[in-house]
């Protein structure tokens, strides 16, 4: 199993600093905490995959073209430039342009993609089947992005094309086990860049995103803190979640 966190860097360069409004320095869309809350993955034996800069960078969850993940809805970019709000993340007149962008995505982008594709060349040599967990948070209302309040648990298998559908529906009956987290799967986020990209049942490679809401483990207000003893509830659901893909991505013959 190899579990990625694109959006759990915080870090903006002090070369780049100057060119955002303030407000962005506090880097608010972070996938904050990430690594905290998913602390019993070197017991299950996962390789882990996490970044350093911020999403307001680069976006790692994007296609290297740019293209739009969910044609018709607001998107945030490669090279984002708004706030989950909406508004500007630069000053006036220092977005990024095309050459920064291609600097950008030679920099950071294309490391982390280099990483995660040879971490999963690796364990198909040893593995039959190998799970992809891309493992992200977002706050459960963002009117920008998305109508109303998110479920807590948003799993995403790109509509069965990223992993078995026997993943997916195994993933489900773990969260079905319980009724203190609502959850859905392919919902409004079936996926980003990487599950489509990577996510190849055919070949092996089982993708499962999960998009949590940050209200069922830290504070969606700043200081963004996380808070163990809420956190510690959704904890086993969430081992018993991969735990299922995981045993069901092993169960499967090709």
């Amino acid at each position: 199993m190899l579990v990625s966190m694109p959006h759990l860097g915080t870090l903006i360069p002090d070369e780049l600093k100057p060119n955002y409004v303030p407000r962005a320095l506090a880097v608010e869309d972070a996938d904050w905490h990430l690594d905290h809350l998913y602390n019993f993955l070197k017991d299950m034996g996962a390789s882990i995959l996490t970044p350093v800069f911020s999403r307001y960078v680069i976006d790692l969850n994007r296609p290297p073209d740019d293209a739009p993940m969910y044609p018709g809805a607001s998107n945030t970019e490669l090279c984002p430039t708004r706030f989950f709000t909406g508004e500007p993340l630069y000053t006036e007149g220092c977005q990024p342009d095309a050459n920064e962008k291609l600097r950008r995505r030679e920099t950071y982008w294309q490391p982390y993609h280099q990483a995660l594709s040879g971490e999963l060349s690796r364990l198909r040599l040893v593995h039959t089947n190998v799970l992809l967990w891309d493992a992200h948070s977002i706050r459960g209302q963002i009117p920008w992005l998305f109508d109303g309040k998110l479920p807590d648990l948003n799993v995403g298998t790109a509509n069965g094309l990223s992993a078995a559908e026997s993943v997916g529906r195994a993933v489900m009956a773990a969260c079905s086990q319980q009724d203190q987290f609502t959850h859905v799967l392919n919902g409004r986020f079936k996926g980003g860049y990487i599950t489509r990209q990577y996510g190849n049942p055919q070949a092996g490679i089982h993708a499962v995103q999960l998009e949590k809401c940050q209200s069922i483990y830290m504070s969606e207000l700043p200081p963004y803190d996380y808070k163990p003893a809420l956190a510690s509830q959704v904890q086993p659901l969430l081992h018993q979640m991969m735990l299922a893909a995981l045993n069901q991505v092993k169960s499967l013959n090709v």
